[in-house]
């Protein structure tokens, strides 16, 4: 009876407003807003894919046209042919796609690991230790390996391949999230403000960014949804993607924690999924950590790895309140200094009390609060690149619900002009700044 009274409230031309308005409460709860209508409390995406095609449609434009963009730059530059083939350089701008990071993936991909005990250096250099590819976690490698044998694609080509089609996994996860706390309108707008947020030039490289949203967002929706089998595995295979996987696996096991600690929650759902949930959500990342360290022979080493090979480390802060002490009267005396990226980064950085404090006043689940937070804690207090800050901060999509909630009552050619000069803008800040002007 429910969706025959939704059907002629559309019908009537009732507005969407008014419509939620005439809705008991129960169902106006984030956790009844399911994409896909007849097939919610599934996690996968429904075989009739319209809910999705607005939102995807929306990222795939806008990403072509910042793509477009940040091409038109680099060839009137003319500077990436300049640089070391391993740091940029190369004969077709969209090589520039495929260095730092993703040079590093790429060797993975092609000669595995090789992790030797470490290795000392001159100990009065930044880095006291030989850099290894074992820093670089294995699931992006592994598809891209994988792609490249089934399509027989080249590595690059293949690495391109699973970024490009994890985005769209990850726009159409983003959407998913959104839309069950702000309603479609709302979540088809997040797709398209993660597709030109700041950093959102890692999305189409090889950079394992995109994959790891698309695992996160996914994860998230299935705690959301009490899927907490699919939880579980997701933050598993998180957990064997990048480090930062820890907000989210802590995310997942505080999330089922609580359900555990409600007798309600237990009544209704049982304690098994969430008690699988926090069991396996960490193991994917404790088994890698352990791995490297007894191959190498140090338990610690691939923390070390980090910190005396690439400086980066968790240093509560101090770093980041270096940089914005610097930034604050026009001075670079910090490491890792690149003037552009830096005073984006600074500018992002002074807006995250408000974006944390618009997405709270949401009152979003558990989980996107746990993930969110204790990802910009772990952005915020460790010494890497600040210039990146926006790259790293990318995962942190629930920061999008309080702006995209606020423009879904904006009226389509005022969402247009948006979206159109944001797209244009994000071929500079959010691809060129990061790849030329920077190291992402």
């Amino acid at each position: 009876m429910s969706t025959i009274s939704d059907n002629a409230a559309k019908e009537s031309g009732i507005p969407d407003e008014q419509r939620e308005q005439r809705e008991p409460r129960e169902r106006r709860d984030w956790r009844s807003r399911i994409p896909g209508g007849h097939l919610a409390g599934r996690l996968t995406l429904p075989a009739g894919v319209r809910p999705y095609a607005a939102p995807l449609v929306l990222y795939g434009v806008t990403k072509l046209v910042g793509l477009g963009v940040f091409a038109w730059l680099l060839e009137s530059a003319g500077e990436y042919h300049k640089k070391n083939p391993r740091f940029g350089g190369g004969a077709h701008w969209w090589d520039v796609l495929g260095s730092w990071d993703g040079w590093w993936y790429l060797q993975v991909a092609e000669k595995g690991y090789d992790p030797r005990p470490l290795e000392r250096l001159d100990p009065g250099g930044m880095f006291t230790v030989k850099q290894n590819s074992v820093a670089y976690f294995p699931l992006y490698p592994a598809l891209i390996r994988t792609v490249s044998e089934i399509t027989g694609l080249g590595l690059f080509g293949a690495g391109l391949l699973v970024s490009v089609l994890a985005s769209f996994v990850a726009a159409a996860g983003v959407y998913a999230v959104i839309s069950l706390l702000a309603g479609a309108r709302a979540g088809t707008i997040a797709a398209g403000l993660w597709a030109v947020a700041p950093g959102a030039g890692t999305e189409w490289a090889v950079y394992s960014e995109s994959l790891f949203v698309a695992i996160a967002a996914w994860c998230c929706y299935a705690v959301m949804r009490r899927q907490w089998v699919a939880a579980g595995l997701l933050a598993f295979a998180a957990g064997l993607s990048r480090p930062t996987s820890a907000a989210l696996i802590g995310a997942v096991g505080l999330a089922a924690l609580v359900t555990l600690a409600r007798r309600e929650s237990r009544r209704e759902h049982g304690v098994a999924g969430p008690l699988y949930a926090m069991f396996a959500a960490p193991l994917g990342l404790l088994t890698y950590i352990t791995w490297v360290g007894l191959s190498m022979g140090d338990l610690t080493a691939y923390f070390t790895l980090q910190k005396e090979g690439w400086a980066h480390y968790f240093d509560f802060g101090h770093y980041t309140l270096d940089v914005l002490r610097n930034t604050a009267v026009g001075k670079h005396d910090y490491i890792f200094a690149f003037s552009v990226p830096d005073l984006l980064a600074v500018q992002l950085v002074l807006a995250l009390p408000f974006l944390i404090a618009l997405m709270l006043r949401k009152r979003p689940p558990l989980v996107l609060v746990a993930y969110t937070l204790a990802g910009i804690v772990s952005v915020l207090g460790t010494q890497q690149m600040f210039g990146n800050t926006s790259r790293y901060l990318l995962p942190c999509f629930p920061l999008l619900l309080a702006p995209a909630a606020a423009m879904s009552r904006l009226k389509l050619p005022t969402l247009l002009v948006f979206f159109t000069t944001a797209a244009l803008a994000s071929g500079w800040y959010a691809h060129y700044v990061i790849f030329e002007l920077g190291i992402p």
